[in-house]
């Protein structure tokens, strides 16, 4: 079982990494996942991870808290609302367009209802 955790996290770390790189791909909740996975199968990876200078502190935040940084909170919403204009201006149907609008409010409520670091 351990094995398949570490496939995972690898999986998830890589996505991560990549999500730094394309803007509408989500990097912290993939590094959330990832140290998850660590944790259950690699504990030099999963120490890696956390003290990692750039993607070990919202991995400590979320863990010790469940809180988000307030410039991620804000660069999230800034994303999901260009996620939003880019349907309607390619004028996609409006029934994709409405479904997006469910499930990114579902996804700002969840984000600004965190608390903030």
């Amino acid at each position: 079982m351990r094995i398949i955790w570490l496939i995972f996290g690898y999986i998830t770390l890589i996505l991560a990494i990549l999500g730094v790189i394309l803007p509408l791909l989500p990097t912290v909740p993939f590094l959330l996942l990832a140290a998850f996975c660590f944790a259950r199968s690699s504990e030099k990876i999963h120490k890696w991870l956390i003290s990692h200078p750039r993607y070990g502190p919202p991995i400590y935040n979320w863990q010790n808290s469940g809180s988000i940084n307030l410039k991620s909170k804000k660069l999230a919403t800034i994303c999901m609302v260009f996620a939003l204009i880019l349907p309607i201006y390619l004028g996609l149907n409006w029934f994709i367009i409405i479904i997006q609008i469910i499930v990114l409010s579902c996804v700002l409520i969840f984000i600004w209802t965190r608390p903030s670091t």
